[in-house]
């Protein structure tokens, strides 16, 4: 069966992040959102979006 290199890496990559927080997906959370509040990015909350194509409003 053919792997793809990539594929491969990524899975190692996330089994090594999640080991790295003994597979707590509450400090792997944390972590993330810390990460995200330091990238300085701007984020999208695409929740409010999804109101506006719900089927009740377009009837």
């Amino acid at each position: 069966m053919w792997q793809d290199e990539i594929v491969e890496e990524i899975h190692r990559i996330r089994q090594e992040y999640a080991e790295s927080f003994n597979y707590d997906l509450d400090a792997i959370f944390k972590d993330l959102q810390k990460k995200e509040a330091e990238s300085g990015r701007k984020v999208v909350n695409l929740a409010a979006k999804c109101n506006l194509t719900t089927r009740e409003q377009s009837m």
